[in-house]
């Protein structure tokens, strides 16, 4: 009788009982390689790939199969590359001021000023900027009084730490700093009226000194068309009274109001109005990197230096929209994504690239949470973002209330979009209560979108939404 085998029917004896190595092999062995195989098929052997989104001091990643991503949109700032150190840009815009007397000029004879300055909301390079400008004011004024004005708009105060973390120890512990308060009345000066037709009301250190400079940070700007130039008298010196009306519901819904928009812009024409009706006589602004660091800076008249320094970002940072059912950005880090009252910036540049129904997908610290008690309740208790828009559309101009005007702009995200905003510094509560989701991860976020959207969902990649005009 033939020996029995495992693998077909008994051998006649005699015959060799050899057999090939590999059928003696269990059957379960092969099945590694047959769940290899599956994933090649499933995947179509995918091409992943890592991006990399700032948020606060770090940055969070996320790997994504090629063959979703419709594009990447990013500011070519971050590739841009200086011929001369951060110091040396500031100190050569000095030496060549635009349609201005130089600032030495300005200063000879003085016996006050004030230099305003950028809060803690925005990544100012103020170690950089502000020791060169008291430099040069000092060699040609030794005895000038000079206070540094600190530009919070309708923002907090600065805390000791950030304003150390921002000027550096010498010129906290030497200088005069002051905060601006938007509601301290007792300290405002009325000097007009604005195009918006609301009162014009100032700082009273601002309006009063013998000269008024300042310096600050160009950026796109989501309904300013960029930062910096006359944005620094409004909002950042302004009473409480002339944000609200130049924040006003018209002006929001206004489609000149937008990222990179100035010349039928509502809302800039107000700015430069408080910025030349308080003789706002030379800036110093710069344009930073995705390090935080100066490439460009501008010098001299508040419209014309400020308008060769946008001109040079918006030749860096426009970029074509690529619709995509989700789109994954972020508000750049520290300082811009402490709050999500800042991180409303980043989600507009999302807007403009999301198809509608789509997804946005923000990585955003927000660290102090909500960052605005009215912006919170807002949408806890929303009936629907529409319902918002139709409130917030008959509010007249003077009678703007205080986040008016980033509860209409998020109103209007979510009233055509879904939003995950990726933290695991703030409360996940707070951003369900505000009809957003959270996600720890950006891998977590784009699971949630996924189920959304459908595992073959387009994606478009925005890795600091706070610095491209997406067109």
């Amino acid at each position: 009788m033939g020996a029995k085998s495992d693998f077909g029917p008994a051998e006649p004896e005699g015959r060799s009982q050899t057999r090939p190595v590999e059928l003696l092999a269990p059957p379960y062995s092969y099945l590694p390689l047959v769940f290899l195989l599956y994933l090649l098929y499933i995947t179509g052997g995918a091409d992943m790939k890592t991006y990399s989104f700032p948020y606060d001091y770090k940055s969070v990643d996320v790997s994504i199969d090629e063959r979703f991503v419709q594009g990447v949109l990013v500011s070519n700032a971050a590739a841009y590359v200086a011929e001369k150190s951060p110091a040396e840009l500031v100190e050569e815009a000095l030496d060549h001021p635009i349609n201005s007397p130089s600032l030495e000029e300005l200063v000879k004879g003085k016996r006050n000023m004030v230099i305003i300055t950028s809060d803690h909301t925005r990544p100012m390079p103020s170690k950089v900027t502000l020791p060169i400008l008291l430099r040069r004011i000092r060699a040609v004024n030794p005895t000038i009084d000079i206070t540094i004005l600190i530009a919070t708009g309708f923002h907090r105060a600065m805390t000791h730490d950030e304003m150390v973390h921002r000027f550096g120890e010498d010129i906290v512990n030497n200088e005069k700093l002051i905060n601006h308060d938007s509601e301290d009345a007792a300290n405002m000066v009325e000097i007009g009226t604005l195009p918006s037709g609301g009162k014009c009301v100032l700082n009273r250190l601002a309006v009063e000194t013998e000269l008024l400079i300042s310096e600050g940070l160009i950026n796109p700007h989501f309904f300013a068309g960029f930062s910096g130039g006359r944005k620094s008298v409004l909002p950042g010196v302004a009473s409480k009274v002339t944000v609200l009306a130049n924040h006003c519901a018209e002006f929001i819904e206004s489609e000149h109001s937008r990222t990179g928009k100035i010349d039928e812009n509502p809302i800039h024409k107000d700015m430069l109005y408080a910025a030349r009706k308080a003789n706002l006589q030379f800036i110093l602004n710069v344009i930073i990197d995705s390090k935080k660091e100066i490439i460009k800076a501008v010098a001299g008249d508040c419209v014309d230096a400020h308008k060769e320094g946008y001109e040079f970002i918006r030749s860096l940072s426009s970029v074509k929209a690529i619709p995509a059912d989700i789109v994954i950005t972020s508000n750049g880090g520290y300082p811009s994504d402490q709050n999500l009252y800042q991180s409303v910036k980043g989600m507009t540049a999302g807007e403009a690239s999301c198809k509608d129904g789509g997804v946005i997908i923000i990585a955003a610290s927000c660290k102090e949470g909500h960052g605005g008690q009215a912006l919170y309740e807002a949408f806890k208790n929303m009936e629907s973002p529409q319902k918002i828009l139709d409130d917030i559309h008959g509010v007249p101009r003077n009678e703007t209330k205080p986040y008016q005007w980033k509860i209409q702009i998020l109103a209007r995200i979510l009233n055509h979009y879904k939003v995950i905003v990726v933290t695991q510094d703030c409360d996940h509560q707070v951003i369900r209560d505000m009809h957003m989701t959270p996600a720890s991860t950006l891998d977590e976020a784009l699971s949630i979108a996924r189920g959304m959207m459908g595992e073959e969902a387009s994606i478009t990649i925005i890795p600091n939404g706070s610095t491209v005009i997406v067109e």
